[in-house]
């Protein structure tokens, strides 16, 4: 995974090593990304968690947290303002009371249909620049599924996922 010496030509060698590429180019993809969503006045964190609703409904609120790359408290921050706003409601599970689900309302599933062709165009108009690019996904979805998590050696570690963290 390392690249060959001297091979970035100059440029900061740690720019070139595979998990700085792809955080660069993940960051470069959601703040385009990001941009389409606030110009129909939705964040990240709201699209993710819209998404995540739509795959699988009434998911709890730490199976949100998880699918959005949020913290728990940062979802269920979003959450009260997304039950304000009228795009979700939540409840109790009904077999576990200490577990809430959390819903669309038919105003959120009307969103998230918008927002759906909205990343559809977005990853098609990217597709479409970067041709090469076609089967990237299957690649990504691959790394992810054979990548557990990393062992922690010592003290150390990234620290928390922040806000609104891709």
């Amino acid at each position: 995974m390392c690249p060959a010496s001297g091979a970035s030509g100059g440029r900061d060698r740690a720019q070139e090593f595979l998990p700085d590429l792809l955080a660069r180019a993940a960051h470069a993809l959601i703040q385009g990304f990001a941009e389409e969503l606030r110009a129909r006045g939705v964040s990240l964190p709201v699209w993710r968690v819209l998404a995540a609703l739509l795959a699988r409904p009434g998911e709890t609120v730490t199976g949100l947290a998880e699918a959005s790359l949020l913290q728990q408290p940062t979802t269920t921050k979003l959450l009260d303002r997304m039950v304000h706003d009228g795009l979700v409601t939540r409840a109790q599970d009904a077999r576990d009371r200490r577990v809430v689900r959390v819903a669309l309302t038919p105003e959120g599933e009307a969103k998230a249909a918008e927002l759906v062709a909205v990343a559809e165009t977005y990853e098609a108009e990217v597709l479409a620049r970067h041709p090469q690019a076609e089967g990237i996904k299957d690649v990504l979805r691959d790394l992810i599924a054979r990548s557990g998590p990393a062992p922690r050696h010592g003290g150390g570690g990234e620290g928390g996922r922040g806000g609104e963290g891709a």
